[in-house]
């Protein structure tokens, strides 16, 4: 709920403190930003830049997810929850944000996105978990130095802004794919390969603000119906470019394989 998150959001226009107005959120200095009928708040003050996923995207992503195929992703990032605030960048439908709370009782959760089909979904995660419309290229609504820890899963990174709200002691975790995630989908069916400057790309966006602690690829066998192989290209930018109906129908067995790494504040 967006009122256990309130003493860390700050107005995105004049980073003052916000506060609950029935269904609106407000700073002193009068900015007000509407509290969404299913939970979620809206601080992008103004347009952004991009819709973000689809409600078709959402949906199938919270199917998959919900299936528990990348549990063990959400197992490596409970390893470190801690106590504080904790962020989620590019939430979708909060499926890691939740697991890790469940690991930190005391936590509480903040997922940001810029979709509303998502965030329709994250505001109802988990209880002590909000959901916050923002453009994660732009400047955080969230005070700084105030996160415990800040998750970004297949999401945009913005260096600056996630060292600004981490804590000195605090850590970022981020899970980008590995070269051979997805290869027997993306083989035999001409999706979009893994950029093979990933690693390099994700060490410059960080640079300079961050400094690796830990990396590791975890690497799982995924045996799926052709249901949810039609989910899985569902959920990935790869819906845009195949149509529902041309997607694969055939089960396959699938390598899922990701880096997590945790990083520590530099400086």
């Amino acid at each position: 709920m967006i009122d256990g998150a309130l003493p860390y959001l700050r107005c995105p226009v004049c980073e003052q403190a916000l506060s609950r107005a029935e269904r609106s959120l407000r700073c002193p200095a009068g900015h007000q930003f509407d509290l969404a009928r299913q939970g979620y708040a809206n601080l992008s003050n103004g347009r952004v830049p991009y819709p973000g996923d689809t409600a078709e995207m959402v949906a199938d992503r919270d199917s998959f997810l919900s299936a528990g195929h990348y549990a063990f992703i959400a197992d490596a990032l409970g390893a470190y929850a801690g106590q504080g605030l904790v962020v989620d960048a590019g939430t979708g439908t909060g499926y890691y944000l939740a697991r890790v709370l469940d690991e930190a009782p005391d936590s509480i959760g903040l997922g940001l996105d810029v979709s509303k089909a998502a965030l329709r979904r994250a505001a109802r995660a988990h209880p002590r978990a909000a959901a916050v419309l923002t453009d994660l290229w732009g400047p955080l609504p969230i005070q700084d130095g105030t996160a415990t820890l800040v998750l970004d899963v297949f999401a945009p990174r913005n260096g600056p802004e996630f060292h600004r709200v981490l804590r000195p002691d605090g850590r970022l975790l981020v899970v980008t794919p590995a070269p051979d995630h997805l290869t027997e989908l993306i083989e035999a069916h001409g999706l979009i390969h893994v950029d093979p400057d990933k690693a390099a790309r994700v060490a410059e966006s960080l640079g300079g603000h961050f400094t690796a602690v830990e990396s590791r690829v975890l690497r799982h066998r995924l045996e799926l119906t052709g249901t949810e192989v039609r989910t899985l290209i569902g959920m990935t930018p790869n819906a845009h470019h195949v149509p529902a109906d041309i997607r694969p129908e055939e089960a396959g067995s699938v390598t899922a394989a990701v880096t997590v790494t945790a990083y520590r504040k530099a400086g």
